[in-house]
């Protein structure tokens, strides 16, 4: 097949060292994965190869420098996306969507969606009163949640930030661990705590957690409550059981909104138990104002080998099944 070339212009030269990365490790795995060949010019880059490739390799440089342009940095991990994103056959430019603003952390960290799944999430939970984000771990699932309640708390959509989880042990015995039931409690609600310190800051969590206007606590004690103007956060749905789903529910008041997350591969519920999240899956999937996001392994934010992990697993439990 023919080659063909193509001239990048980029107005700023200082750019050029980013894109090319540490020891040129970005544009080695460019070059490896579209076999392009890219060349450094006064004032731009020469893209060598294929149409196909070099289009797909214009267009993820033209992400990488709107990012830059915008402020950004470059981070592995968006750089990694952008290249799985193109590699995949994807023609469709990504920074543009991907520079969504949720909001700022205390410290002045900017808090976007680092992939498409995670854009269409918060995109939904913006339009929809209850929203499921259901996938693996490390997808930010949770977090993003999180920053939406603070971004809806701080603009005064809601009075009150309410997160919530199940407390089902993954192995382990409340009855065992030290200290009276709320101690015992603490570990399992960690990460909520750790979204909401990061985002907020510790100052202004326990200022609005004197004053109740943040509410960390075990499931069971949403029982019996009628819960308005709240953005409500239901983590680990998964380990819920159908009639602790229906229960959560059903306590929307006026003025609230619920995202729930899970991941139905991590169900730690006793042998006989239902997932409260697959059932609800089944149930609600055709009522209006509910949506239902779905991440994979695509989506996912943490160490590259997380996506990988997951990858074996799943290919370890379709072979099982399959010999059974």
């Amino acid at each position: 097949m023919e080659l063909i070339e193509k001239q990048l212009c980029i107005d700023n030269s200082e750019y050029i060292p980013i894109i090319f990365g540490h020891m040129d490790k970005n544009i080695n795995q460019i070059k490896a994965l579209f076999h392009i060949d890219l060349l450094s010019r006064e004032g731009g880059l020469k893209i060598i190869g294929k149409e196909a490739d070099v289009l797909a390799v214009s267009r993820l440089i033209d992400d990488i420098l709107a990012s830059l342009k915008n402020k950004e940095n470059l981070t592995d991990a968006k750089f990694n996306y952008l290249l799985r994103h193109y590699a995949e056959g994807n023609v469709d430019r990504v920074a543009e969507y991907l520079n969504e603003l949720i909001t700022i952390t205390t410290n002045g960290k900017m808090i976007k969606p680092k992939t498409i799944g995670q854009r269409i999430y918060i995109d939904n939970i913006r339009k929809n009163d209850v929203v499921f984000g259901i996938g693996p771990a490390g997808t930010g699932k949770t977090f993003l949640a999180v920053a939406m309640a603070v971004d809806a708390f701080r603009k005064k959509e809601v009075e009150r930030i309410i997160l919530t989880r199940p407390a089902v042990e993954a192995g382990e015995k409340l009855g065992f661990l030290p200290g009276d039931m709320q101690d015992k409690v603490d570990p399992y609600l960690r990460p909520l705590y750790d979204a909401l310190f990061e985002i907020m800051g510790a100052e202004q969590y326990l200022k609005n957690l004197e004053k109740g206007a943040i509410e960390v606590a075990p499931l069971a004690y949403m029982r019996g409550r009628t819960i308005d103007s709240a953005f409500i956060i239901l983590d680990e749905a998964q380990n819920t059981t159908k009639e602790q789903m229906k229960m959560f529910l059903t306590r929307l008041g006026y003025g609230s909104k619920a995202v729930i997350t899970g991941d139905v591969t991590q169900i730690d519920l006793p042998a006989g138990k239902k997932s409260g999240l697959k059932q609800g899956e089944k149930i609600l999937k055709d009522v209006n104002g509910i949506s239902f996001i779905y991440f994979d392994k695509k989506d996912v934010v943490r160490h590259k080998l997380v996506r990988d992990i997951i990858k074996a697993y799943e290919i370890f439990e379709k072979t099982e099944m399959e010999s059974h």
